[in-house]
């Protein structure tokens, strides 16, 4: 299991205007909106779809994408 979280860091409004807003609305049904808890396949291949979006690498060197990948920390509910 994975934790895929919103990236408050990067600039770009571009990855969420071309469909990043309502693939990560698919996902992010039930949870707090601004992560997530996976199964790592299932992160992967959302991740893939995601990276496919324009935009996707629009951001500075420390926020280079809209939504990162997390190793899930203790107080990550499962």
């Amino acid at each position: 299991m994975v934790k895929l979280r919103i990236d408050f860091e990067f600039p770009s409004r571009r990855w969420w205007e071309s469909g990043g807003q309502a693939l990560w609305d698919g996902i992010a049904e039930g949870f707090d909106g601004s992560s997530v808890i996976l199964d790592e396949s299932l992160a992967e291949s959302w991740m893939t779809e995601a990276a496919r979006l324009p935009g996707w690498d629009e951001g500075h060197e420390y926020a280079p994408h809209p939504v990162v990948v997390m190793a899930l920390e203790e107080e990550d509910e499962l």
